[in-house]
């Protein structure tokens, strides 16, 4: 078997547009689907996978790993979100060619289930929320879907200080969707790698009231060093990871003891083999993985895969809604029961990509919602579930 080439799909997404790769082959019928969602940078990264399908062609997908270390040593200039993404997407399509052609789920090829299904932590419940009382009243209608926990980020639009006024909102929304759930889920405050160092202190500190499950991303992604002090100086966990893109970013972060959860994401991080290795790092460590999984559908069934076979796979992020048209790009078939995902026995990833319906989205380009104040606008009007019960 040899590959053939490399297609690029792209699918406006409403928040995002989403960034699909096809890996064809020379078996008829047999080819392997990934994601490389990078948000601003979609056209960026459909290039990069492209220019990868040079040192493809012709070669045996069941190969993986050679592929991953000859792209990576090839590029010269290594890692970054735009070559990681790109290695990311075609590593994933070639683990779903290679379980499809062998007649087995991934994750079997990873060294087989240590679970069935994997407990979920909601992102995008909110919408169109704007007052702590609306928060509130999201809240329970997600937890009432099963959430296990919520996240949101309730700061705003500040940038590196947080002035007492928008603190204090956002601390009165916290308490209201605190209130609203203690003892039915856990809550989890995002940061967006938004502040100074100070300033993230102050708000962890702050935070301590409500027995969150963690803080994410209080400050920039560049300087784990700070991020450690931040640690040290707060008594509220602290998650970061995902905005790191291998091993070796995450090999900083463990031994500067910079985090209580990482959160590496499949489609930037290097794949679904690079978030193995990153995650058996963690577990040396003792520290849960909990991966940054806010994409598209291959993305959500890749790391499934991953939930299936890694022991310290702590929590899955998971849109609570979606657009209509999710259903129709794909073949995703998401259970979700008592709170949890179950994990899919389908041969490969699971999933295929429905192009022509693609076509019917077409890119539309977006802006970084995180400083303009308007992240509650997360989700169209239409916005629906996208599982199966």
């Amino acid at each position: 078997m040899k590959v053939t080439g490399i297609e690029t799909h792209i699918c406006h997404a409403y928040r995002t547009n989403w960034v699909f790769v096809k890996v064809l082959t020379d078996v008829d019928g047999l080819h392997g689907v990934g994601e490389a969602t990078l948000e601003y940078k979609e056209h960026t990264v459909a290039q990069a996978c492209k220019e990868l399908e040079r040192i493809l062609i012709g070669k045996d997908p069941h190969r993986i790993e050679e592929f991953w270390h000859t792209a990576y040593r090839d590029a010269y200039w290594r890692g970054g979100p735009v070559l990681m993404s790109a290695m990311s997407a075609i590593e994933m399509a070639l683990w779903d060619i290679k379980g499809k052609d062998l007649g087995v789920p991934v994750y079997q090829l990873l060294g087989g289930k240590v679970r069935d299904a994997i407990p979920c932590y909601a992102n995008g419940w909110f919408a169109p929320a704007k007052t702590p009382d609306e928060f509130a009243e999201k809240a329970k209608q997600a937890v009432n879907q099963g959430f296990k926990a919520l996240k949101w980020d309730p700061f705003g639009s500040a940038y590196l200080q947080i002035e007492r006024k928008q603190l204090n909102e956002a601390i009165a929304c916290v308490g209201a969707v605190y209130d609203a759930v203690k003892d039915r889920a856990d809550i989890i405050i995002e940061g967006h790698g938004r502040f100074d160092i100070p300033t993230a202190v102050r708000i962890g500190q702050a935070l301590g009231d409500f027995d969150i499950l963690w803080f994410e991303e209080p400050i920039p992604p560049q300087n784990l060093e700070g991020l450690a002090e931040v640690k040290r100086r707060v008594n509220v966990p602290i998650s970061a990871g995902e905005r790191l893109y291998n091993r070796w970013d995450f090999r900083t972060l463990f031994e500067l003891k910079a985090a209580d959860f990482v959160q590496p994401d499949v489609s930037h991080a290097g794949g679904i083999m690079e978030l193995k290795k990153i995650a058996a790092m963690a577990e040396a460590y003792h520290i849960p993985i909990c991966p940054h999984n806010p994409s598209g559908p291959v993305a959500n069934a890749a790391t499934l895969q991953l939930a299936a076979c890694t022991p310290n796979f702590y929590l899955l992020e998971t849109m609570s809604s979606d657009v209509p048209w999710r259903a129709e790009i794909s073949t995703e078939e998401i259970r979700f029961e008592h709170g949890e995902m179950l994990i899919s026995d389908k041969p490969g990833l699971g999933i295929d990509i429905h192009v022509e319906e693609m076509k019917k989205y077409p890119f539309e380009p977006k802006e970084l919602r995180h400083y303009q104040g308007t992240l509650t606008d997360i989700r169209p009007a239409d916005a629906k579930s996208y599982f199966k019960q």
